[in-house]
């Protein structure tokens, strides 16, 4: 079975709002190699319209670092899905738009063959969390403090208290540490 991984960049202080802190080319390089890990990735509808027509455009123009160019190069290659009720059509060819039960969704997704899959933005994943459907949890987080921007989690009232385990870790030239964790 394909799990479910939810990566996220993330301050201390628990801020996830992608304007309240900086990716450098160890970070990026980092999410490419987990991109490549991957054969689908999830998103809704804001996040898509963040990361596109954004990283298209730098692998158009080539233009920026090799990191962002290279991390372009696994964004755009892989297939994706945006669970959006108001989104009328997807810019990337490679991207499918659902408006189905989410839940479901990702159960027969997760039965299907092939690489794992992952899962970005905050919403989605909020509820992914809350639908116990996140198999693996990928922290990176930035040595900030914040100080105000969208939490993770914000407004989720869990089930039940989500066990996680430590399973590893990274420190980044920057201070930065990626935490990767499995539920149990």
């Amino acid at each position: 079975m394909r799990k479910v991984i939810f990566a996220i960049n993330i301050t201390v202080d628990g801020c996830c709002d992608h304007t309240k802190q900086s990716v450098d080319e160890e970070k990026l390089e980092y999410f490419t190699h987990l991109t490549r890990q991957v054969d689908l990735q999830i998103f809704g509808r804001k996040t898509y319209q963040l990361m596109v027509p954004y990283w298209p455009d730098v692998l158009k123009n080539q233009s920026e670092t090799k990191a962002d160019t290279e991390f372009a190069r696994a964004f755009v290659s892989i297939n994706k899905i945006v669970f959006s009720r108001s989104l009328d059509g997807a810019e990337d060819k490679n991207t499918r738009i659902v408006r189905t039960n989410l839940h479901d969704e990702i159960l027969k997704l997760k039965q299907e063959q092939g690489k794992n899959i992952l899962v970005g933005g905050v919403d989605i994943p909020s509820q992914l969390i809350k639908l116990g459907l996140v198999d693996e949890y990928l922290f990176v987080v930035a040595p900030i403090v914040a100080g105000e921007g969208r939490r993770l989690l914000e407004g989720v009232n869990l089930p039940e208290q989500l066990q996680l385990k430590l399973v590893e870790t990274k420190i980044f030239k920057s201070g930065s540490v990626a935490l990767r964790y499995l539920k149990q």
